[in-house]
């Protein structure tokens, strides 16, 4: 039974239940103080507080995402890693001992408006573990692979890649199930304002349950060298998809579009666009990051500061959107953003920078709702056709 599944949430609440009524029925036979009397109210005690303390915890992993199956909360995975060949999985994740393996359920089962049909009409949603060699980090994710991923006449076409973050402490099935992320973009693809693009959800937190912001921490976990080179490395290694950065987008909210903005500032050459929903454009130290990510080392912090790379660096040649409503708290600090982006953009052409907002809304997925429809619309034009073709068998 899955981690993350209603079953066990409801198994849980009802053993709190019936553990609280027989609290109640048994307390006043254990009401004198003989040695088995005691240990018997100390036993319901427990057995009550420990029954309520589960359905909190799977309560609150269930909407934040910590943990996604009993692997992840125990670490038991120690499986070695290994490159696919090239080509494997032309239908979906290959099996074995590689990069990129079938994932647990995440909760894709309890999806009920996924796109409807074959695959090779509607395409179809995956869930996946992904590894990383350089960063040792590894995390369960979901993956759209349009229709024309299965039809024989793409057989040797490679596809743009958009890479979806949730927020923190959010998991990659919000993306699913709260955002709709591939039903809006088998929309989008269906009626011709995107081109046919493998979709991966995933969440920023992979050292759940500390928020590391997508940055490289000293002496780890190595966020963004996960993100920048891992991920795109395993998923070129599984699946046919493009090899030019310029092929490849990511965007996310909240903490994974501050995420978004980071990866395509620094890490061009893997993400050649990025869309960010209610952003930061600084790393914060707080609660969720146990304090400062840096250590105290501020070289390494300034380099993560978005206005100082576009005052003090070359531009990088990418193509930024940023949304956001003008009611939301980070509007100041997203004008100053734009602020500074404007003379950069106008010096230099490979580098654009353009903007959304809605007059109101807050920091919330009825506000996100709203504005990704427009959002992946905006990628569907910035992500370059794959120049790439798989070689022939």
């Amino acid at each position: 039974m899955e981690l993350t599944s209603t079953a066990l949430l409801g198994i849980a609440a009802a053993a709190a239940v019936l553990a609280s009524a027989a609290a109640l029925w048994l307390w006043p036979r254990l009401a004198r103080n003989r040695p088995w009397q005691v240990l018997g109210r100390l036993g319901l005690l427990i057995t009550t507080q420990l029954a309520v303390l589960a359905v909190a915890g799977l309560t609150l992993n269930g909407a934040f995402g910590f943990y996604t199956s009993w692997d992840d909360l125990l670490q038991q995975d120690t499986r070695q890693l290994a490159l696919a060949p090239t080509g494997a999985a032309r239908g979906g994740p290959p099996a074995g001992d590689t990069l990129v393996r079938p994932g647990e359920d995440g909760g894709l089962s309890g999806v009920n408006d996924l796109p409807q049909g074959k695959p090779e009409e509607v395409g179809r949603v995956d869930s996946i573990r992904v590894s990383g060699k350089e960063s040792g980090l590894s995390d369960q994710m979901f993956i759209y692979l349009p229709p024309e991923y299965f039809n024989p006449k793409y057989a040797r076409e490679r596809f743009p890649v958009l890479l979806t973050l949730a927020g923190y402490p959010g998991t990659p099935l919000h993306l699913l199930s709260e955002l709709h992320t591939p039903q809006q973009v088998w929309d989008l693809q269906r009626t011709g304002r995107m081109a046919p693009t493998v979709v991966v959800m995933a969440r920023p937190t992979v050292a759940a349950p500390r928020n590391t912001e997508c940055v490289d921490v000293p002496g780890g976990p190595a966020t963004e060298t996960w993100f920048a080179k891992d991920l795109p490395a395993a998923l070129r290694s599984a699946y046919r998809v493009s090899r030019s950065a310029q092929s490849w987008a990511v965007l996310g909210y909240s903490t994974g579009g501050s995420c978004a903005l980071r990866l395509a500032l620094r890490d061009p050459g893997s993400y050649g666009s990025a869309a960010a929903l209610h952003a930061e454009y600084q790393v914060g130290a707080d609660w969720s990051t146990g304090g400062d990510l840096f250590a105290g080392n501020q070289q390494l912090a300034q380099g993560y500061d978005l206005a100082w790379r576009l005052r003090s660096l070359p531009a990088p040649r990418t193509s930024l959107l940023i949304v956001s409503t003008r009611t939301e708290d980070d509007y100041p600090a997203t004008q100053q953003f734009l602020a500074a982006a404007a003379p950069v953009s106008q010096a230099h052409p490979g580098f654009t920078v353009d903007s959304l907002f809605l007059p109101d809304g807050g920091h919330s997925f009825d506000t996100w709702r709203r504005e990704l429809p427009a959002s992946l619309e905006w990628i569907g034009d910035h992500l370059e056709p794959a120049p790439d073709r798989e070689p022939r068998s």
